[in-house]
């Protein structure tokens, strides 16, 4: 998020901004931020995910520089099979889901990071599913 700290927050898009508020929060921290069906992350996480992941790193507007955002996602079905790569791997993961119906937000929808996971614990899954294998992570619920 250098490209970020640079530029005033306030002149991105309000989804950027609330992007921004909540990856300040978690900094050592990739993070999956939910926007319908999948998680997307920016900026540096979108580069890192993209290059560990083996996924297509895109972009989408462009910044209050004049430059594109660097963009890449897993669907939210999927995570099970994309977290614990990166945990694995040595990164720490925040899960930010959508907190209110879509269809009933006024403006943004609501966001929040609801679970952080990090490697070198046990556990059998990421997000309570059966069908991940064990792996090394410690998920918290925020």
């Amino acid at each position: 998020m250098k490209e970020a700290a640079k530029e005033s927050v306030e002149n991105f898009t309000p989804l950027m901004r609330q992007y921004h508020r909540i990856k300040k929060r978690y900094p050592n921290a990739i993070l999956f931020y939910r926007m319908g069906d999948f998680y997307e992350m920016f900026f540096e996480d979108a580069v890192v995910a993209s290059k560990e992941l083996g996924i297509t790193l895109t972009s989408r507007d462009k910044g209050p520089d004049g430059k594109r955002i660097p963009m890449a996602g897993v669907p939210y079905h999927a995570v099970d099979n994309y977290l614990p790569r990166l945990v694995e791997k040595g990164y720490k993961v925040a899960i930010c889901e959508q907190v209110e119906d879509p269809k009933k937000a006024k403006g943004i929808v609501k966001r929040e990071v609801v679970r952080v996971v990090t490697p070198w614990r046990f556990l059998t899954s990421p997000l309570g599913s059966s069908s991940v294998k064990r792996w090394r992570g410690t998920c918290w619920r925020v």
